[in-house]
C-alpha cells in the first residue's frame, strides 16, 4: 500500500458499509492536511477534527458490532484495525500508517495517559458516551518495532444475567447451588482468558448480595458495578496488590470475598485461610480444566489438607458462538465420521446407538454478517470437591487421577457439555474443537 492521500482503506468484514466510507472519508482528509502541514502550519483544528472522527467512528462500530476487543496494529506500510466478535478475531479496517501515530494519540488522551511516552507500556481506561449509553472501555499500549500497539477491551455490561443465563445444564446449575448457600469455602472458576469465568462469579454475587451479608471483592480491573457490594480495584503503584488487598478486607469483616484472581503463592495462602475462618470465597484460577486446579494449588506451595478442606466446588468453563437462529440449518453426520474429531465415549453416549446423527449450522446471512454465528454461551465441567476427592487430594493425584474420579462420580465434562450443546442446536462441532481442542 502506498503511503499518500490515494491509499485506499479496506474492510474484509465490512460490517457497516456507511462507516467505512466515513474512515475513508476521515483518513484521505487528514492525510491531505498532512501534506499541506509540511508547508503551512495552519490546519490545526481541522486536522484534529479529522482524528476525532475516525476515532469515534471506529469505537462506535466496534460497539455496535458488539465487539469484545479492539485491535490497532501497525505494520510497515500501514495500520490494521481488527475486532474481536464473539471470541473470533477480524479484520475491519485498513489504514495507511500515517494515521497511526495521529489516532494512538487521541486515544491516549481520552485515556489519559502520557502522549510523550513512546517506549513503554501503558494501560488506562476510558468512558466513552455512545447515543445515551456511557461504555468503559479498558486501553493497553505497548511499543513494536512497527510503532506502538493499541489494545481495547470494551467492557459489556453483563451485570443483568443470572446464573440460569450462563448455559449450565440442569445438573449443573443445582449441584453448583448447593455450594453457593454455603456459607464458606472456596467457589473457583477456572478457564483462559476470556473464557467468562468472572461473569459466573458475578452471577453468584447477585444471588449472595442481601442487605443481611457484607460481600466485598478485590478486582483487576471492576469490570462492572454492583449496588449494595464493597468492590475495590487494584493498584500495584500504590502497593494495592491482590495478596495486600485481601489482607486488608479479611480485617473488613467480610462474609463473602471475591478476589479476582489468584496468581501467587502469597494470594493462594490467605485466600484459603479465610476460606478456613469461616468465609465464603470466590475467586479465579488460570488451569486448562477444572481437575487441573488442585494440583496448581499444591505446585503454588499450600498443604494439600488446606486444599481438600476449603475448595467445595471448581468450574471449569468456555465461550462457544452459538448458531444464527436467522440461518441455522439441520443435516446428518455420521457417528464414524465424528468419533474421528472428538471422543468415542462423548460421541456415542449423544448418539444412543445410532449410526448417523442430526446436528445443525449456520449458512450465513445478513443478520450474522456471513459468519453463521451470532452470541456465544458458556460450556462447563462442575466438579464437586466429594469425600473420595478430598482422599486423592491428601495423597497428592494428579490431574488426570483427578478427573478420572470426578467424571466416574458423574461430572459432566466441557466436552460432553459442548456435544449436548451442538446436538440441541446451540452450537457446531467444528465451534467446539476450536475451542476446546
Amino acid at each position: 500500500m502506498a503511503d499518500n492521500v490515494s491509499d485506499p482503506i479496506i474492510a474484509p468484514v465490512p460490517l457497516n458499509s456507511a462507516a467505512v466510507e466515513s474512515v475513508v472519508s476521515a483518513s484521505s482528509k487528514l492525510i491531505e492536511l498532512l501534506e499541506l502541514q509540511k508547508k503551512e502550519a495552519s490546519f490545526g483544528d481541522i486536522k484534529e477534527s479529522a482524528v476525532v472522527k475516525i476515532v469515534d467512528l471506529l469505537l462506535s462500530e466496534a460497539y455496535q458490532s458488539h465487539a469484545s476487543d479492539i485491535h490497532i496494529d501497525p505494520d510497515r506500510k500501514n495500520t490494521v484495525v481488527r475486532f474481536r466478535l464473539d471470541g473470533v478475531m477480524h479484520d475491519i479496517f485498513t489504514l495507511p500508517k500515517r494515521v497511526h501515530e495521529l489516532v494512538v494519540t487521541r486515544l491516549k488522551i481520552l485515556a489519559r495517559l502520557r502522549t510523550d511516552e513512546h517506549l513503554a507500556p501503558q494501560d488506562g481506561k476510558l468512558q466513552y458516551e455512545l447515543g445515551e449509553k456511557l461504555v468503559d472501555i479498558r486501553v493497553s499500549t505497548v511499543p513494536t518495532v512497527k510503532g506502538e500497539n493499541v489494545v481495547m477491551r470494551i467492557l459489556a455490561d453483563d451485570s443483568h444475567l443470572g446464573l440460569e443465563d450462563l448455559g449450565y445444564s440442569k445438573s449443573d446449575y443445582e449441584k453448583l447451588m448447593k455450594y453457593v448457600t454455603k456459607p464458606w469455602g472456596m467457589i473457583l472458576a477456572t478457564g483462559p482468558v476470556g473464557s467468562g469465568k468472572t461473569t459466573s462469579l458475578y452471577a453468584i454475587l447477585k444471588i449472595l448480595n442481601k442487605r443481611e451479608v457484607n460481600i466485598i471483592t478485590i478486582e483487576d480491573p471492576v469490570e462492572y458495578y454492583i449496588e449494595g457490594i464493597t468492590q475495590i480495584q487494584v493498584n500495584p503503584k500504590a502497593g494495592l496488590t491482590f495478596a495486600e488487598g485481601l489482607r486488608s478486607i479479611v480485617r473488613q469483616d467480610p462474609n463473602m470475598i471475591m478476589v479476582g484472581e489468584i496468581r501467587d503463592d502469597e494470594t493462594a495462602d490467605i485466600a484459603v485461610n479465610a476460606a478456613m475462618t469461616g468465609h465464603l470465597v470466590l475467586s479465579t484460577v488460570h488451569t486448562n480444566n477444572a481437575a487441573t486446579t488442585l494440583p496448581r494449588f499444591l505446585e503454588m506451595g499450600l498443604k494439600s489438607f488446606l486444599i481438600a478442606s476449603t475448595v467445595n466446588v471448581v468450574i471449569g468453563q468456555r465461550l462457544v458462538r452459538t448458531i444464527c437462529e436467522k440461518c441455522k440449518i439441520k443435516y446428518e453426520e455420521s457417528v464414524e465420521e465424528l468419533c474421528k474429531h472428538i471422543p468415542a465415549e462423548v460421541v456415542e453416549r449423544g448418539a444412543k446407538g445410532q449410526k448417523k446423527i442430526f446436528l445443525f449450522k449456520g449458512q450465513g446471512c445478513e443478520a450474522c454478517k456471513g459468519m453463521g454465528y451470532q452470541g456465544r454461551v458458556g460450556i462447563h465441567e462442575v466438579m464437586e470437591i466429594t469425600n473420595e476427592l478430598r482422599e486423592l487430594i491428601m495423597k497428592g493425584a494428579n490431574a488426570d487421577e483427578i478427573q478420572a474420579k470426578a467424571i466416574a462420580q458423574g461430572m459432566t465434562t466441557m466436552f460432553d457439555d459442548a456435544f449436548d450443546k451442538a446436538l440441541a442446536g446451540i452450537t457446531t462441532t467444528e465451534e467446539i474443537l476450536r475451542v476446546i481442542k
